[in-house]
């Protein structure tokens, strides 16, 4: 069986008047678990990870791992200072987690060598599996095919979230057997899974949680047909959570579902009211 496969979902952080809304997360946690999601990946980009301070992170982490089993959450780990990010590494380890999310440091764009450098010294350092983060829209650096292959060698990096939007690079890596191949690009998610992916870490996860772990239990199970309809099913709720910057449109179909607000935190913007007659109309419909 794969260490990470299924369907995982990177989860909001909810805000209310500024502050982490706890109990907003708890219900969040609890409703996405009850849809049997793989697992919850804490402090990652839609988690708006980048706005909050390392203690607000960590207290995040702390608080999921009360609600969910250790095995099934995963930690977002991103910044482009290296000391600083190490030890920030080593103050989550002391918490018992699945694995840590790491993409490439963003804005300062090293080299393929300094690429390899950096995840070799945080592999090296952790003491739990590592997924490798590939989006070059966000980090500003693009991994050659030769990098990515030369860097999931290493024992500790065991799977990848695919965002990197090149073909060859994908399908190297489903064919090298080092990885699992996790996609991260929602609409991509029926040829990924069809192609040997072992799951999907969906951002689009977080509302219609059923029909994303059922396309996934249906590729897996060969029936592609059904697996295909769900798929098609699915691609108008896909389409409509990426109108505007994620999270909020997100956000903003959690709020209509009662979940939690649909506060994001500065220079982040709410959902504009068009998006959320959008996803109201996708909803109110059971699309």
């Amino acid at each position: 069986m794969s260490a990470f496969q299924g369907i995982w979902v990177p989860v909001v952080t909810p805000f209310q008047d500024g502050a982490i809304d706890y109990i907003g997360l708890r219900r969040l946690v609890g409703h996405l678990l009850e849809k049997h999601v793989a697992g919850i990946m804490v402090c990652t980009t839609t988690g708006e990870a980048a706005s909050l301070s390392r203690d607000e992170q960590l207290a995040v982490l702390d608080a999921v791992l009360q609600w969910v089993p250790a095995h099934r959450v995963v930690m977002g780990l991103a910044g482009n200072n290296q000391i600083e990010l190490l030890q920030f590494q080593g103050e989550i380890l002391k918490r018992p987690v699945a694995g840590l999310l790491v993409p490439a440091p963003s804005y300062i764009r090293p080299s393929q060598a300094g690429l390899e450098a950096f995840f070799r010294t945080v592999a090296d350092a952790s003491s739990v599996p590592i997924i490798l983060y590939d989006i070059p829209y966000r980090t500003g650096v693009t991994f050659e095919q030769a990098t990515l292959l030369s860097i999931v060698r290493h024992a500790r990096i065991v799977a990848i979230k695919d965002c990197g939007g090149n073909l060859g690079n994908t399908l190297a890596l489903l064919a090298s057997g080092e990885v699992d191949v996790l996609c991260g690009e929602d609409i991509q998610i029926f040829n990924a899974l069809c192609l040997g992916a072992s799951g999907a870490i969906a951002a689009s996860a977080h509302v219609r949680t059923e029909r994303f772990v059922a396309l996934w239990q249906q590729v897996r199970d060969n029936q592609l047909a059904e697996a295909r309809a769900t798929f098609f099913e699915l691609v108008p709720l896909i389409n409509a959570m990426f109108m505007e910057p994620n999270p909020a449109p997100v956000k903003a179909a959690l709020a209509l579902e009662g979940l939690i607000g649909s506060e994001l935190r500065a220079p982040m913007q709410g959902a504009s009211e068009a998006v959320v007659a959008r996803l109201q109309s996708l909803l109110s419909r059971g699309l």
